[in-house]
């Protein structure tokens, strides 16, 4: 093995942002999104997964197809890109309207 590895990334140890972080919430750290795995004070370490499938709050007026890419707001998974973050794919169909959709993030 590598003596360079050092974990498998998917989840890190990160430093929560201002106001903290609740868990099962999505959050951008930099350019990363990860779903907090507990609740964290502002500043404090808290653990974020960068991968696998979650539902998440979504843009209520869209309708996803499978696979369609999935962008973050700041508030909510939508498949508008303008000035939002690529967080991963669509998992499954989703209703116009309804209030959360499947995610499979991408690390």
């Amino acid at each position: 093995m590598a003596t360079n590895f050092i974990q498998p990334g998917q989840v890190l140890t990160l430093t929560a942002p201002a106001g903290g972080v609740t868990s099962g919430v999505g959050y951008l750290i930099g350019a990363r999104f990860v779903v907090a795995l507990q609740d964290a004070a502002e500043g404090a370490a808290f653990e974020g997964q960068c991968t696998g499938v979650w539902e998440l709050p979504k843009t209520s007026a869209q309708a996803w197809t499978e696979g369609v890419e999935v962008y973050w707001n700041g508030n909510a998974a939508t498949t508008a890109s303008t000035d939002n973050t690529f967080i991963g794919h669509a998992a499954a169909a989703a209703a116009n309207p309804s209030s959360h959709g499947l995610v499979r993030l991408s690390a």
